[in-house]
Order: structure tokens, then sequence, then C-alpha cells
């Protein structure tokens, strides 16, 4: 007998079932239902229609392949990463192959605690990525002998333009021109040629000896040199780029720097690099945390993050961010550099590699490195190659029929650097075997029958003048951690001081932190993602030639634009890519006057920023009093400036969370005047599925990959800004370096050191956007926006909303308003952001883009029950300062003024508080079953700023406090 159709599951509805779906999406149909009360609509269409403006919604759906299980989206993917080949690579060019030690692999990388946090702009949650990262900070002002170095920059080539810049502002010389050595990696010399042109700086390359002649603000050295040589007297070219007041910037190699005399010994004065070697694969290009190391002079004016030591207020020591006035959201288009991401998750994965092996154990792996070159360049002699001497890891082997050794390589699965006819590359690393090297000499005929009495024959080929003898990593936490016992250890004794997303939702406001789905993240360390070197020939990159193309086309199709580059590495690098294509599309037509940018004052600080970097000036538009861009000011100067018009940067929905009903109109009035539309794709998250930029007019938008396409923040990076833009601004796009092209790849200016930026984490949002389909990415927006108004409205008794949009609804973000609480009791909004601590909760947005409020942005992912949590815990912290108001809490002695409180605070043998230490640590009952205890109570910023120290406390500062054997760095 069967079941009537009413009464059965039809084959459709279980395979709904089996999408991922409503895995992603946090609210059940029932909350969702609940939620939608609470607003005043009775379904998601009508809620959407309330919101998103006519003139801007899609009239179809997105046409993508509907939605599929996770089963399925890995078997996808699994068949493209097949097609990619991993031959053994020993190319180089500033890639090298390295071993992840599992227990970092497994506890860091594939570690939620670790790469689901965010930005460590709340230091009392963030103690354990900070310790992280001035390890990470220790280790590169160690090996490169400079003073001070930050904690991260993007990849080596932008690190290197960043050192230009610094130079630049920092010499005394006034030489416009920078000298770089033809010896710097080919990469890096594109990048920094597309950094110096808009800004006025003129490029020279030319052999390293000519650098101490030329008259110039600063030179860039590769040491060793792309080709491997370390020979040149480094020495005298810094003493006379110092006599003409220049300065000197080295890139460098941290392996080689544990056997080669650091440059800060030979008169360097900036040092970048990449940490890339240090346990984090290839990636086909990315992410990989680079670094900058100066001087003590520099370092306020250092691009880029750095964690200091400060104090809290009980006197124990405490990392924070340090210097935060170079951010770009206080420096605006007064800023010298447009850096908001860094690499954080990549740069702790390098600290802890550092950590794990030690000074001994880097020296040990340098050394087996050096000796299986030495043993290869003595092999090639054999049989009458010519090998240059005074070299690393990498040899230049000329005098060869080159054509024949690639032939030859390629039959045996191995892939050279080419040169030329005559002369190739070969860069020995870590994992370079015995077996590798009889191979590698077998390709040009030498036949290695006893490498042990070819290793005894063989003498090292370090330069004797340049051979290092200080030390380095003498700190106890880079000679404690050597088991993996300790190892795994010390990383959760870190992890276990953070928030991340494993505990708890991080309602930010503008940074989109939701779900990074365990299936998304799978893909990513699968070898034949990880394995590839960026510059692989093209022929055994089709798996990741088929993703990007796939990726490429759905980004596409969201975003309404007709094509997409995948090469800028960061959000900030996305804006800079879109403003470099609009400059030369201006220019290209003849209109090399356009360089007004109108940008409204509530922008993103890195707009500004950017626009500054293209050579553009910015000319900033008002907003009314309802945080909308006035849309008569921008007609008015638009006007004004006609002639010069070269651009307008707008985000959308605002940064004030809200959707302008204006937005069609703003792009018609810069079109009239020859402008160009950017928009800022921050809040693609309130967009994707409902409404395509493309479409409406802009002609283009960065996206962030790492906030509405689940890319995770990683504690502040990696991140994705792909460059979206419409068919006239394609020519303009970042141009291929070596890999394999797309047709998202232009023939514009290269932006970052690899074709496709971190090419290695797009498997995830590829996943994404696979798993959710057509129908799960329209209700991710919707439910987005429901979350943020069902926030907004059950909160608006007790904090207002202050801007708010057409039918007095949100966005997918709202903005709390304290500044009147803080007026009537002195708390102010970072008063609360330190309470939620207590409540076990990362504090919303605080003070962007409205001093004393709060942006609130909780995303889709999270559940009713977590929304419910959050708002609880933020009507209690009202009632606090109703206690306030009413007199039965002192204005100063009260818990939100003292938060967070740590363990040891409440537990104390005295209390001395005007309020129970119950109502300290446990402000909801619930809070009882389970607890976060932050590790420091509150931070002195002031202290920390004035105080400049970056680098791992001495040991003997920590008064017994914690034992060496397990946390040696922990304040």
């Amino acid at each position: 007998m069967t079941n009537s159709p009413a009464s059965r599951d039809t084959l459709r509805s279980l395979e709904h079932h089996a999408a991922f779906i409503e895995r992603h999406i946090g609210p059940n149909d029932t909350e969702v239902a609940q939620m939608l009360r609470t607003v005043g609509h009775d379904s998601l269409e009508s809620f959407t229609d309330a919101i998103v403006p006519a003139s801007i919604r899609s009239p179809e759906p997105l046409a993508l392949p509907r939605a599929i299980s996770e089963v399925e989206a890995i078997a996808k993917i699994r068949a493209i990463a097949d097609r990619n080949e991993v031959f053994r690579s020993f190319i180089g060019q500033g890639y090298s192959g390295t071993h992840t030690p599992n227990v970092i692999l497994r506890n860091v990388l594939e570690n939620p605690g670790w790469y689901t946090a965010y930005t460590p702009y709340q230091a009392e949650i963030s103690q354990g990525r900070m310790e992280a990262l001035i390890n990470f900070q220790t280790m590169c002002a160690d090996l490169t002998g400079m003073e001070i170095a930050n904690s991260s920059l993007l990849d080596e080539a932008t690190a290197a333009a960043e050192a230009m810049t610094l130079a630049k502002r920092s010499a005394r010389s006034k030489s416009d021109v920078f000298f770089v050595s033809n010896g710097v990696h080919p990469q890096t010399i594109e990048v920094v040629r597309t950094r110096a042109e808009p800004i006025g700086i003129e490029v020279v390359v030319g052999d390293e000896a000519d650098a101490a002649s030329v008259e110039s603000f600063g030179v860039l050295l590769q040491y060793p040199d792309t080709l491997g040589r370390a020979s040149a007297d480094y020495q005298a070219i810094s003493d006379a780029v110092h006599a003409r007041q220049g300065l000197v910037c080295v890139a460098v190699d941290l392996l080689a720097l544990t056997l080669l005399k650091a440059p800060g010994e030979w008169g360097a004065d900036i040092v970048v690099g990449n940490t890339q070697r240090f346990g984090v694969p290839f990636g086909f290009g990315g992410p990989h945390a680079a670094f900058m190391a100066c001087r003590d002079a520099y370092k306020r004016s250092m691009p880029g993050r750095l964690i200091g030591v400060s104090l809290d207020v009980e006197g124990n020591n405490a990392y924070r961010l340090t210097l935060q006035t170079r951010e770009q959201h206080i420096r605006r288009e007064k800023a010298t550099s447009n850096i908001c991401t860094a690499q954080v998750l990549l740069a702790v994965m390098a600290s802890m590699y550092a950590v794990y092996h030690g000074p001994e154990g880097l020296t040990r792996i340098a050394r087996r490195t050096h000796r299986l070159a030495a043993i290869l360049a003595g092999a090639l002699r054999g049989v009458g190659a010519h090998v240059d001497g005074d070299y690393f890891d990498t040899l230049y082997v000329s005098n060869i029929d080159a054509a024949a050794v690639h032939a030859n390589a390629k039959a045996a699965r191995i892939n050279l650097r080419t040169i030329d006819d005559a002369s190739l590359c070969i860069s020995l690393d870590e994992t370079t075997t015995r077996e590798d090297v009889v191979a590698i000499a077998g390709l040009f005929g030498a036949e290695v029958t006893d490498i042990d009495a070819l290793d005894a024959a063989t003498a090292d080929a370090l330069p004797t003048a340049l051979r290092r003898e200080s030390k380095f990593l003498t700190h106890p936490v880079f000679n404690t951690h050597h088991s993996e016992h300790e190892m795994l250890r010390y990383m959760r004794a870190l992890s276990d001081k953070d928030l991340a997303m494993d505990r708890t939702m991080i309602p930010l406001g503008s940074c989109t932190m939701k779900l990074n789905a365990t299936a998304e993240m799978i893909p990513v360390t699968w070898p034949e993602f990880a394995n590839l070197h960026p510059l692989a020939p093209a022929e055994q990159a089709q798996g990741y030639k088929e993703l990007i193309e796939g990726l490429e086309a759905m980004l596409v199709e969201i975003t309404g634009y007709d094509n997409v580059s995948l090469q800028p590495n960061s959000g900030a690098q996305g804006e800079y890519a879109g403003l470099l294509a609009i400059r030369a599309y201006h220019r290209a037509r003849g209109d090399e006057q356009r360089d007004i940018c109108l940008i409204p004052e509530s922008a993103h600080g890195t707009n500004p920023a950017s626009a500054q970097l293209c050579g553009m000036k910015v000319v900033v538009t008002k907003c009314d009093a309802n945080g909308n861009v006035d849309v008569a000011d921008i007609r008015a100067k638009a006007e004004k400036y006609s002639d010069r018009l070269a651009a307008i940067m707008m985000t959308y929905p605002s940064t004030h969370g809200v959707f302008e009903e204006d937005v069609v109109e703003i792009c018609e009035i810069v079109h009239q005047h020859g402008g160009q539309v950017y928009t800022d794709g921050a809040n693609m998250n309130a967009l994707v599925g409902l409404a395509k930029p493309g479409k409406w007019g802009s002609d283009v938008s960065h996206l962030n990959l790492h906030k509405t396409f689940c890319i995770p923040h990683g504690g502040g990076g990696p991140g994705v800004g792909p460059c979206a833009v419409k068919s006239h601004l394609a020519p303009y796009l970042p141009k291929a370096f070596g890999g394999v092209r797309t047709e998202g790849v232009g023939d514009g200016a290269m932006v970052s050191a690899a074709t496709f930026g971190s090419a290695s984490i797009l498997p995830i949002s590829w996943m994404y956007i696979t798993l959710m389909g057509t129908q799960g990415l329209r209700k991710a927006t919707q439910l987005a926006m429901l979350n943020a108004n069902y926030v907004s409205r059950r909160l608006a008794p007790h904090y207002p909303t202050l801007y708010t949009g057409r039918n007095g609804l949100v966005a997918h973000e709202c903005i709390l308003d304290l500044r009147p609480l803080e007026k009537a009791t002195g708390v102010s909004a970072e008063d609360v952001a330190k309470r939620l601590i207590d409540f076990g909760f990362h504090a919303p947005t605080l003070s962007f883009p409205v001093a004393g409020t709060l942006m609130v942005e909780p995303t889709e992912s999270e559940s009713m029950h977590e929304l419910d949590r959050f708002i609880n815990a933020m009507i209690e912290i009202r009632e606090e300062i109703r206690a306030i108001e009413d007199g039965k809490l002192d204005r100063e002695d009260n818990p939100l003024k003292h938060a967070p409180h740590t363990a040891a605070q409440v537990s104390a043998s005295e209390w001395t508080r005007a309020y129970p230490r119950e109502l300290a640590a446990f402000p909801l009952a619930v809070l009882k079953q389970q607890k976060y205890w932050p590790p420091v109570a509150r931070v002195d910023n002031v202290y920390g700023d004035k105080n400049v120290f970056c680098s791992c406390v001495p040991i003997n500062e920590f008064e017994g406090e914690i034992e060496a054997f397990s946390e040696p760095n922990v304040a």
C-alpha cells in the first residue's frame, strides 16, 4: 500500500534537505517566521521588498547551478584538483618547498580556534594570537638584524613596494629615483614599478654594483639575489647610499640568514621578505606572510600592523596593537599606505615553525639545504657546466643546452627555472632529498653513484665574508617547545586565551564574520592545490585554470560585471587595482588630467588611502542628517571638477548600513561628467542574489572573499579582494606573471606577486557558491538582513539604531547609538565593548563609522539562539547602565568601567569594588555553566603607544608567574 502524495516526502524535497543551505544559515524556518513577526513582516519576500529599492533589484534569479550536498561538492572539486600535476619543483624565484609540521598543520591551519579569529582590535580577547605574532616579529627582527618588525604584510613584492615608499618619506635625499638591482626577483620589480609610477617615483633598474653611484633616495637589493648569488660588497654599497642621504632596502631569504650575515650588520635600513618557506606551502602563489623590519627610527612610519607590549590595569604585561594612529580609517587620504589586511594565519604558522624548530633546527635545515646545493654544483661542474660560486641554495647554471635539460626534466616530472637558451636556475630547499640531487644531476648527463664521496670532496660555497656569527632566536620561546607534546600544549594554551567563532558570534559590522564551513576548508590542504609552484608550466595547472575560471564566472554572474581579476590579495589591493584600471582607462582616452576622486565622508578609510596611492586627489562629499550621501553635494562637486573628475568611490549599502535610494542617480551624475563609478564591495553580503552593482551603473568593484564569500579572517588575514569591472575597464586589470592566463587577466599593472594572488584559498569561495547555489545565496542575503533587523528591533527600547533606511529598516548591519548614555552616565561605547567580554562575546565594531557607537553585523550564519544570547547580554548591560543612572551603581566604580574581569581578580583574597564579585563574573546565570575568562584585565593603550616595545618580553619580567616549560612568553 503506497502513501498518498500529501503524506510522503518527494525525492526533490529530500534532496533539498541534503543540500548545504540549512547548514550554513543559522535560523530554521520556525525561527525565521518568529523573527519576521518581530520586525513586522509575514514573509521574507515582503521583508526584502521593504528594504531593497526597486530601482536596483535584479529581475531574474542568479544563473548559477542548484545547491548541492557537501559530498557532491567535494567530489566535484576533487575532480578539478586531479587535473593539476604536481611535479617536483626547483624553480625558486622567491618560493621554496617546505614541510609543514603536522602538529602545526592540524592545530593551526586546520583549527577553527585560529582560522576563525578576527583582527586583534580587542586586545583582552586576543592575547594568544598576539603572542604568536610577537614571536613572528621577534623572529623577523632577530634574523634580519633590525630593531623592529611588523606582524606581516601581503607578499614579498608588495612589501618591497611598501619599503620604497617608507624610504621615500624617511630619507633625507631629495631625489625621486629609486634604484632596484636587476638581481631582485622579476615579479617584485613589476610590483614596485606599479606602485611607483602614480606617485611620481622613477624606478631605475640596473646592475647591483651601480647602486653605489646612481643618485637616489633609496635602493632595493635582493640577498641572496634572484640567481642565488650573495657575493656583492653590500657594506660598500650601503656606505655610498648613506653618504648621499639615501636608504638601503633589502629583500631577504630568512632561512639563508641563519647562515649569512644579517643585513642589519652591513648597513641595511629596511628589510623585507617572505616567510613562506617557514612551513607554508606554495599554494600556487599564496597566501604567504611577508614582513618588514627596519631601524627603530622609522617605526612610527612603518606600514602594516605592529603588536606591542603594554600593561593592563593590574600592572601585568599585555599585548595590543600599537601605533594604531597609522591605521587608514584615521589617516584617510593622508595615509602613506592602504594596507588593511595582514596575513596573520600564515604569520602564525611561520612563527610556530620557528618555535618548533628553534635556532638550531633552522640552522640545521639551512646547512643541509646548502650542502645538497654544493654537492649538486660539484656534480654539474664535473660534466662541463658552469655554476656560479657564492650561493646559498640556488645554482645559476650556464654553458649548457637549456632546452635539452628542460626536456629531460619534463620527462622526469621535474621543474627548473628557465633563464635563457644556455642557462637555468635550480633552487633546492628543505624538501630536497639525496635522490632529488641524483635525479637533477642526471638531467645534465652527470651520474652520481656515491653521493657521500661527492659530499666529502665538495666545499661549502657560502661567501666567507658574509658568514653569520651573531646569535638569533635566543628568547626561551624559541628554545623550549621542540617536542610535539610541548608544542601541542603551547599552541593550545595560546588559543585558549582567545575568542574566535568556534566559541561565539563575532558581530562585527562591516566585517561579515560568517560560517567558514569545514567542507569549504578541506580542499585547501590537498597537495594538488597546496604544492603547486606559482610559476609551474601552464599545462600542469589545468585544475587551477578550471577552478579560477569557474570562480570568475560565478562572481561575474553575482555582480553583473564582465570580468574579474583574482590577483589582489586583500580588499585594499582590490580597491587599488580598480582605481588603477580607472586611471589607465582615462589615460588611454587622452584624459590624463582626470585626477579627482569623490569620496563620501562615511567611506571606509582604505578608500581615500587607495585613491592617494593612485595619484588621485581626494575630494570629500557630505552626508546628510540621516547618514545618506548628499546627492546635491555630489552633483555640485561633479560639476565643479567636471574636466578633472576621475571617479567616485562609494560603499553600497552604505557604511551606515542602509540602502540609499539615489544610487542610480549618483552613477548617472558621475558618468555625465566623464567619471567612473567605483563601488566598494565590503557590503556585498546584503546584495548577493538581490541586486548587481554592474547592472545599476557601477563600473568597478572590489569584493571581499574573506567576508561575503566565506574565506576565514584568520586573526586578520588572509584576505582576497578580487577586482570586478565592466568590459571597457577589462584591458586594464592586473596582468599575468607566469603561470596560467585566464579571461580574468588583463594587460594592466601587477598589484601582487602572483598572478592569482592567494590562489590556494580560492577553493573555499568556489565551494561556498557551489554548495549554496542560486537559492541558497539569495536566502543567505535575506537572512543576513533579517538577523540584523531582528537585533535592531529587539534592542530598540534599550539602544536606538542611529540610521535606518526605507520603512525604518536597516540592511545587513545596524549602528547602535551609545552617545546619549555616555553623556548621562559616563559609560562609553568602549566600556560596553569591554563588558561584553564578561558575557563571553567579541564586541561589535567600535566607534566606526561614527564615534561613540557600536556597529553590529550578525550575519546569516547565526541562529536565533545565538542572537538572543547577544541581545540578552546587551539588555543586561543596559540595566547596569540604568543602575548607574539611578545611583545604584557608582559612576566610576562599576562593572562597566572595570571590565573585563579576570579569574584572578574575582577570586582574589580581597575584593574592594563597590559591586559584588558575582555581578562582575556572572552577570547572567547561564555563564556559571560556561564561562570565558579573559587572560588580562583592561589594557592601557596610552602606555603602549608611549612605550613602544614590539618583541618577546624578557622572561625575567614575568616574576615567576608562569612556568617556562609551558608558556615562557605569556603576558
